[in-house]
């Protein structure tokens, strides 16, 4: 009985989410036609509802928690840990300003979905050089324009029994090349709400995101890279630490043995 009862929530989930994008295209459809910047940021703000919205029906409770103060007025490129399909509406959930998210270029096949994720993200294609550099070079000049920018470090689902995978170089790139502060982010419940095996995993419950002091980058150069990502991957990983308990594969096979 409880699996088929956590059968029908899922359904209802999913109706709920086809119909809320159903309503939210038309609107998005006309807020692209207000240019990349004001429509971008009309079509973030009605992405924004159509999450508050869907949480709500589904008996998701959001919240936020900040260990330091945010500076909505403030630019920062937001960095976060990435481990569930529910990582997407927990983002425009809970910024609060102007952003442009970088999302993976395979997620535009779903119908409607995917029409909606074109316009409200910057797409990448990860196994196309040419494409990564346009997407840089798009990331940027939202920067340039005042906007803030969204990216998972890590680059796609975090499918081990760590708090998080390596880092890529990319967001570290641009923060250091633009001067933009680095923001750490954590989703510390959506694996718990989803997780990445399948859609059909959906539960009710807290959704929880936390945002970590900011990271200054001005005075870094290229040649500090590595050491701006790591000094981000130990903030991050201590903070999933805070929230969650982690076994690594190492820590399971010593008690066992």
């Amino acid at each position: 009985m409880r699996r088929f009862l956590h059968y029908c929530y899922n359904i209802w989930a999913l109706l709920w989410f086809v119909l809320l994008m159903f309503i939210v295209l038309p609107l998005v459809l006309l807020s692209a036609l207000g240019g990349k910047v004001k429509g971008g940021n009309l079509i973030y703000k009605l992405c924004h509802a159509w999450a508050a919205t869907w949480y709500f029906l589904i008996g998701i409770k959001h919240r936020e928690v900040y260990e330091a103060p945010l500076d909505r007025q403030r630019q920062y490129l937001f960095i976060a840990n990435h481990i569930s399909y529910m990582d997407i509406p927990c983002i425009v959930r809970s910024i609060h300003q102007p952003v442009r998210v970088l999302g993976k270029y395979e997620m535009v096949r779903y119908p409607v979905f995917g029409i909606i994720y074109r316009m409200a993200a910057i797409l990448v294609d990860r196994r196309d050089a040419a494409h990564r550099a346009q997407s840089v070079r798009t990331l940027k000049a939202a920067i340039h324009k005042g906007i803030s920018v969204f990216i998972f470090p890590e680059g796609t689902f975090n499918e081990t029994p760590d708090p998080l995978k390596s880092f890529y170089d990319g967001a570290f790139r641009i923060a250091i090349e633009t001067q933009t502060p680095l923001q750490p982010v954590l989703f510390v419940d959506t694996l718990d709400r989803m997780h990445y095996k399948g859609v059909l995993t959906l539960t009710p419950g807290l959704c929880r995101t936390v945002f970590l002091d900011a990271i200054a980058v001005k005075g870094y150069t290229m040649a500090q890279l590595p050491e701006l990502k790591q000094k981000a991957y130990a903030i991050m990983e201590a903070g999933l630490r805070r929230y969650r308990t982690y076994t690594t594969v190492a820590a399971k096979e010593t008690s066992v043995s």
